[in-house]
């Protein structure tokens, strides 16, 4: 295997950061995920507990602590804000982009390594998610290194022709272990169900000839195990199973089930992926077909892929919860595929396929056109106004944000992106086609979230926010009515509350009430909440914002 240079890895590290870490605090933090998330995080740092998560101060079963031990850490160095919540994700950005370089280049040369790292970082939705405060991210990241050092275990046990492997199989297993554990501390045991189910795929797909030592195999159970009992193991002793067994009965829901809103069309996971993972989406499919292979390790890593692509896709489309960052595992392959039919291209082992250009083309064109109209719209929005027929919708269209028309600079750039990188394909100068396309398609969402994702912001929930922001430090209820969200808990900085029946929204909208309590709602919806005794202190772009006093008290307008 091919060694990396360490001058290689530092610059690939500062261009990384370069990408994700700037405007991570631009804009606040979206509901329902970003939010909820972060606010487990300010919960935990509350409470000073690390191994029960909570979120308005109960506990919250989805998710076990590993991603809220970063975030937390993340605030306590930045303080509680946006910044801190998504710093954890622009790290993992930069870890992410430098073990698929060192992997790439250890699997086939430099050249490989570089065009994968471009792939991900330069598709949009990997490269988006990098800026945002979610859990994937890193759930992904270790649940590829379980199988990638599965797979180099699985080489060397079984003789595979890849220089310098030169560990022991127990070093591959005890690593694949060790990943695997940190990948179920992030998300849960749905990242041994993935690994397990391609590890059968791979059986299958050998014949059923068992490719592992059953001693290794029990190895790598027992270091997975030994790492999840950091959580599982001592929250148990510290506080017994009742918290560990309802977050498992979670687990199982979650996937017999789907949570409200969140069910989706039998083909919603690949549309997502075509579109999402562009443009590597579409260099990655002549990939998928039978090709030269220049080694036994070649053929086998990329059949590795296609199987972890497919065992992701058909999964989550049987499971019923169907939500963009679930078949999210699926870019790791994705980007793989992208990089490798451009390394073969250029090395003239697979013929180029005229139709992957020409679909490149016609779907950046139209995520260009969708640039471009963003700014066209937001320019003339409030002439649109009347052509809406919904009454919140109006509200957030008359949102005083201002554009310039400079934002269009973003869909222009994706254009530019398109018929360069065409040109470049056509001239089979396929290195700096997949540099056009990745750079590019990398510029065009760090200058979105730059100029256009804050000023979109300001239509949808800046309002509310702002609002939530201006309570904290005061001792009084904030709840929302006919909505859910979480940013009342997060944006108010709300304290663990005293009184249990402030959990009540009938006691908090007509009960003997203790303290000041605010309420939000939208425009379409406030009319529902007209029996009650509440003061209405303004309107702002589809909210309206209430307030009840104690009773007993004058009403004073804040």
């Amino acid at each position: 295997m091919r060694t990396p240079k360490l001058s290689t890895i530092l610059i690939l590290a500062v261009i990384a950061a370069l990408f994700f870490i700037p405007f991570l605090g631009r804009v606040h933090l979206f509901d329902w995920d970003e939010i909820n998330f972060a606010e487990c995080s300010r919960e935990m740092l509350k409470l000073d507990d690390y191994t029960r998560i909570y979120v308005n101060f109960k506990p919250f079963w989805e998710k076990p602590p590993m991603f809220f031990w970063m975030q937390s850490l993340s605030m306590k160095i930045f303080g509680i804000n946006e910044f801190a919540a998504r710093f954890p994700n622009a790290i993992c950005g930069i870890v992410t982009l430098i073990v698929l370089f060192v992997c790439g280049t250890r699997l086939y040369d430099r050249k490989f390594g570089i065009l994968w790292a471009l792939a991900f970082g330069g598709s949009l939705f990997p490269n988006m998610y990098f800026k945002s405060g979610i859990i994937d991210p890193w759930f992904n990241l270790f649940t590829f290194l379980a199988l990638y050092y599965f797979i180099l275990y699985h080489w060397k046990r079984n003789g595979f022709d890849k220089e310098d492997l030169n560990k022991k199989p127990v070093f591959y297993a005890v690593w694949s272990g060790i990943f695997m554990g940190l990948a179920i501390l992030t998300k849960g045991q749905v990242a041994l169900m993935v690994f397990l189910l391609v590890l059968g795929v791979y059986f299958l797909y050998n014949r059923f000839r068992i490719f592992f030592n059953w001693g290794h195999a029990l190895l790598f159970l027992l270091v997975t195990a030994l790492v999840t009992l950091t959580w599982y193991g001592y929250e148990t002793a510290k506080n017994g199973p009742w918290f560990i067994t309802e977050f498992l009965k979670y687990q199982y829901r979650l996937f017999t089930t789907h949570d409200a809103g969140q069910a989706g069309f039998f083909g919603y996971h690949y549309i997502v992926l075509l579109i999402g993972c562009f443009p590597a989406s579409l260099f990655a499919i002549p990939a998928f077909f039978k090709g030269h292979y220049s080694s036994r390790y070649d053929k086998d890593f990329k059949m590795w892929m296609i199987m972890l692509f497919w065992v992701v896709t058909v999964l989550f489309t049987i499971v019923q919860s169907r939500i963009i960052h679930y078949s999210s595992l699926a870019w790791f392959p994705i980007t793989f595929l992208a990089a490798y039919s451009f390394y073969k291209w250029d090395r003239k082992e697979m013929d180029y396929k005229k139709y992957v250009g020409a679909l490149t083309t016609i779907l950046g064109t139209i995520i260009a056109i969708v640039l471009l109209a963003v700014t066209l719209i937001a320019l003339n929005i409030k002439r649109l106004i009347p052509y809406v027929h919904d009454t919140f919708a109006q509200a957030n269209m008359a949102a005083d944000v201002h554009w310039s028309g400079l934002e269009g600079s973003v869909g222009i750039l994706m254009v530019v992106t398109i018929i360069v990188g065409l040109r470049q394909l056509r001239k089979r100068a396929f290195i700096n086609a997949a540099t056009t396309y990745f750079v590019g398609t990398g510029l065009v969402i760090f200058m979105a979230a730059a100029i256009i994702v804050p000023k979109v912001e300001k239509y949808s929930q800046a309002a509310a926010i702002e609002f939530f922001e201006q309570r904290q430090g005061e001792d009084c209820y904030v709840t929302c009515l006919g909505y859910w969200s979480y940013a009342p808990f997060f944006y108010t900085h709300k304290e663990k509350p005293a009184n249990q029946n402030s959990y009540e929204e009938s006691w908090l909208l007509s009960g003997d009430i203790d303290k000041p309590t605010y309420f939000v709602t939208k425009v379409d919806r406030v009319d529902d909440y007209k029996q009650y005794n509440l003061q209405e202190l303004y309107r702002k772009n589809g909210f309206v914002f209430l307030k009840r006093e104690v009773p007993g008290k004058s009403t004073v307008t804040p």
